[in-house]
């Protein structure tokens, strides 16, 4: 890949992201701001201009508080049997539970982090190819390493594999640098990357390329051929 593909490819992995989100935002603002309720509880005093933001204030305290309400109520007995209700209902649904267990697990990853993940490490999934994974520290009763291969650039998902503790290569990266090349799409910048640069010409080739033409270099001596300029000069001695 040229340079400015590269930058380019760089500039819209992080581009894009942020402005899906400001479309995001743009459109939460918007929806908050026009409910009715909000509205109700908006203060007389609060001038035509500051409306929009008051309404919104009003609701990220109403949605804080109800949070925290059933936070609370899920530490109690009653709280618990009533998530366990809910999940098993909804789970009966075909359409709906996809996007519950997935909205679900969405929110306990970003919740949790990365804390629950341990050092990165290689497998090789096919002969020559290396994926990155991430412990678990969980192991299986016949002695296998569970380990989490999350995909780029969505880390939510992935897969879960186990395999044999001589199969696993370390990294010797940090879960941030592990997790940083897979959401990057391995464009991010790492210690232990090094860049890509063109290719020699193959040995036996064409001659004609960057460092001269006919195996002589630019600067007049010879170049790294195969041997046969040598021999011709010689013979010509």
């Amino acid at each position: 890949m040229s340079t400015w593909k590269r930058d380019f490819a760089s500039g819209l992995i992080v581009l894009a992201p942020l402005l899906v989100l400001l479309l995001v935002l743009r459109w939460i603002y918007q929806y908050i701001a026009s409910i009715p309720l909000i509205e109700g509880l908006q203060p007389d005093i609060i001038p035509a201009p500051l409306e929009p933001v008051s309404r919104v204030i009003i609701a990220f305290a109403v949605f804080a508080t109800v949070v925290l309400a059933v936070g609370y109520f899920m530490r109690t007995t009653l709280g618990r049997l009533a998530e366990s209700a809910v999940d098993d209902t909804i789970n009966r649904i075909p359409a709906l539970r996809v996007v519950y267990n997935a909205s679900k697990l969405a929110i306990e990853t970003a919740i949790s982090g990365t804390d629950e993940l341990q050092s990165p490490v290689y497998i090789e999934t096919w002969p020559g190819i290396r994926m990155t994974a991430f412990r678990t520290g969980k192991k299986t009763r016949d002695g296998k390493i569970v380990l989490f291969m999350p995909t780029a650039p969505n880390i939510t998902t992935g897969f879960v594999i186990e395999v044999e503790p001589e199969r696993i290569e370390e990294t010797g990266e940090t879960v941030e640098e592990g997790m940083t090349r897979v959401l990057s799409a391995g464009f991010a910048e790492s210690a232990h990357q090094v860049p890509v640069h063109e290719e020699d010409p193959a040995e036996g080739g064409d001659a004609d390329g960057p460092e001269g033409y006919g195996h002589v270099r630019t600067d007049g001596t010879p170049g790294d051929g195969d041997g046969s300029a040598a021999g011709g000069s010689g013979s010509g001695e």
